[in-house]
């Protein structure tokens, strides 16, 4: 049930370490942006006009007839009774947070793993936060909660103010379902924090001016005891001011034991330091840069390395693979102890998920994007393999994992299957089918197919097309191209209920494209369009919609791209670069001011991926194809429509709404809707998630079927 600060922010910053040499400054003046007043986030001007322009927009879209139809399916879809409950597998039980027409908040609750088995499980309520958020009248949106181990009664619950990454974290005892009166209680912040014991916490936040990294992430590490005042609370660990963040470490086996404690300094998004606290003072591990800890199985550290390594006196490792050290020794001295091979990725494999048991480790690897699982056992110095017989030609992924037994929970899923969640016992072996997705959508009509372009300096790049299987050849299809292409994000087939009847059903095809950039090959996949080379992101994706028009599955007046957050930047690039490709443009919470990003948001966390527009050699890359400046006179572009959300604190709104200002500046028309609540995700409940939806596929229909 956790999802901490660093998660969120791992899936949405990067930022390159600190360079070898000197790097030339750009002059802080800069071309003047007569938009500058829509970064204000809650400006009365800005919030006037964001509200004026959801007037349109809603005028224009809710307007048409099939509007409304399109709402109250996709609602049907995402409040259904019958959808699987998606639990964690606690030491207790399994708990579970959902949402409904009744609980439009939604409630954490919790249930036996034999009651989960049935049909109906009955599920006990711990926490309301429709009713919190009455007795407190604030915007509650649920972020999480972690626990404190082994006996899991006391928790720490986060909590955002209308769904920002900024959370309020206050204690809670689950067996009680009340919050503790004298329990911590920290204020809204972007913040980490990991328990040591029923007493003692260690807390990542802003302590006050100067302690948040250009980012907006903290870079000091606190200790607090319980009943001490936050001001109280006593420094363990600082990293530096330019940093990407730190995070508090702590180390526990399946029996909930601690083994180490420390910080994690993330020097930037892909490259990070494990800083352990000793008696004789703090060690830095001699890891690499791009390693990640993961836990602890079979008494073997286990540690995820997305660079190649090759250790003094040992065997060298590619990037993407896994490595276990024997814990004592590892304890006894971490910088001499041996790491030892479990996994190493063979070409055109990934590592796609990991889960971390008492005794097994639990992978799922990506064989030219398609899934496969696998159980690694450590048995006589040896780390040996045994396939999970899971279905193949479908997509296999990690749900849930019990840490104190070798239990998991899968899900397997394709984009015309619904979804089937699988337990499976490492110990006994035991696999058997727990829950079934209801069909969403009559997908007997449609196929899926794998295909491949060639990028403009010939890398193939694999796609996923799924279409009417009755399409006539030369007959373009209604078509909504997506992909992401960053921060080695994998884009994996998985089953979308609401996708397949509000555009599938009508007859439309889907494609997936897996693009440079991305995490589905490995860490060299992504490392091979980062920063100087992000440009073959944008090729790639061009090249898909250029093979999918020569193959005639479609034409430029029948096909859109859709995209969100880096793939908000993939479409804006795409219809800057090619507008003459496309007919339609769903641009999410985008970045697309590549030129002042580090100042919105937390924009300078992403600097590792792109760039910074500081230093002159990196701003060229940038100018190339920022598309907000690219934004011109004379090109008819597809009418884009772009979405937002005024409590995005990851990626500032001012990115859209400057790109629409500009739009209407150059007289070009263009669609903009701002949702005031929702954070990054753009919606907040499931009400706000499918009227986006409706908007989204109203918009398409009329501009690719009508």
């Amino acid at each position: 049930m956790k999802q901490s600060l660093l998660a969120a922010a791992l899936l949405s910053m990067a930022c390159l370490g600190a360079p070898a040499l000197p790097q030339k400054r750009v002059p802080t003046t800069e071309v003047e942006d007569p938009f500058l007043w829509l970064e204000e986030i809650d400006g009365p001007r800005a919030l006037a006009w964001a509200r004026a322009e959801n007037d349109k927009t809603l005028a224009a879209l809710q307007s048409d007839p099939r509007y409304h139809r399109f709402y109250e399916e996709a609602l049907g879809i995402l409040q259904a009774k019958d959808r699987i409950p998606y639990v964690s597998l606690e030491r207790q039980g399994l708990d579970n947070f959902w949402q409904d027409e009744s609980h439009v908040r939604g409630i954490w609750r919790h249930t036996t793993f034999n009651s989960y088995r049935s049909p109906e499980p009955h599920w006990e309520t711990i926490l309301s936060i429709d009713e919190l958020a009455v007795t407190e009248k604030k915007n509650w949106v649920f972020k999480g909660v972690s626990c404190l181990p082994p006996e899991e009664r006391l928790c720490l619950v986060e909590l955002s103010d209308g769904g920002k990454d900024a959370v309020f974290i206050r204690e809670f005892d689950r067996y009680a379902k009340a919050f503790v009166p004298t329990g911590f209680d920290l204020p809204e912040g972007k913040q980490s924090v990991s328990w040591v014991d029923r007493d003692t916490i260690l807390i990542a936040r802003d302590w006050g001016e100067g302690t948040m990294t250009p980012g907006g992430y903290p870079f000091i590490v606190k200790e607090l005891k319980r009943a001490q005042p936050l001001v109280q609370a006593r420094e363990v660990f600082r990293g530096e001011p330019n940093d990407a963040m730190t995070a508090p470490f702590v180390l526990r086996d399946s029996e909930g034991k601690i083994h180490a404690i420390g910080a994690m300094r993330a020097i930037s998004f892909f490259e990070q330091e494990y800083v352990l606290f000793g008696p004789d003072g703090p060690i830095k591990l001699n890891l690499p840069k791009r390693a990640n800890i993961v836990g602890i199985a079979s008494d073997r550290l286990i540690v995820t390395l997305d660079e190649d390594w090759a250790p003094s006196g040992s065997t060298d490792f590619a990037a993407g693979s896994i490595v276990s050290y024997d814990l004592a020794e590892w304890k006894q001295d971490p910088l001499r102890a041996t790491p030892s091979v479990v996994f190493q990725p063979e070409a055109r494999h990934a590592l796609s998920g990991l889960a971390v048991t008492k005794n097994v480790l639990i992978l799922t690897i990506l064989d030219n994007v398609q899934s496969k699982a696998f159980t690694y056992s450590y048995d006589q110095g040896t780390w040996r393999a045994a396939p999970i017989p899971l279905s193949v030609n479908k997509n296999v992924s990690l749900s849930a994992a019990r840490a104190e037994t070798d239990e998991v929970l899968f899900t397997v899923s394709s984009y015309l299957v619904p979804t089937s969640l699988w337990h499976f016992d490492a110990a006994t072996k035991r696999l058997e089918i727990l829950k079934t997705t209801p069909p969403r959508f009559n997908a007997s009509s449609h196929v899926v197919e794998q295909f491949e372009a060639a990028s403009l300096d010939g890398t193939r790049i694999p796609y996923f097309l799924v279409r009417p299987k009755n399409a006539t050849l030369g007959e373009p299809i209604p078509t909504l191209l997506t992909g992401y292409g960053g921060f080695q994000a994998s884009l994996l087939p998985s089953y979308a209920g609401a996708m397949g009847r509000l555009w599938l059903e009508q007859g439309n095809a889907y494609v997936v494209a897996n693009l440079r950039g991305g995490g589905e090959f490995g860490p060299r996949w992504h490392k091979a369009a980062q920063g100087a080379t992000k440009q073959r992101t944008w090729d790639d994706f061009i090249a898909v919609a250029e093979d999918l028009i020569r193959r005639k599955i479609t034409s430029p007046g029948r096909l859109g791209v859709i995209g969100g957050s880096q793939g908000g930047l993939l479409v804006g690039t795409a219809i800057t670069q090619r507008p003459d490709l496309f007919n339609a443009a769903i641009v999410e919470v985008p970045l697309l001011d590549m030129l002042r990003f580090t100042k919105l948001g937390a924009g300078a966390s992403y600097i590792g991926e792109y760039g910074d527009p500081a230093v002159t050699e990196q701003r060229g890359w940038l100018e190339a194809y920022s598309p907000y400046q690219k934004l011109a006179q004379g090109k008819n572009y597809p009418v884009p429509f772009i979405l937002t959300s005024t409590k995005d604190d990851r990626v500032h709104p001012a990115h859209g709404r400057k790109a629409a200002a500009r739009l209407a500046a150059l007289g070009q028309p263009y669609f903009y809707f701002e949702n005031f609540e929702g954070g990054h995700s753009a919606g907040a409940n499931l009400l706000e998630q499918a009227r986006r939806l409706a908007l989204e596929y109203t918009y398409a229909s009329k501009r690719l079927v009508d």
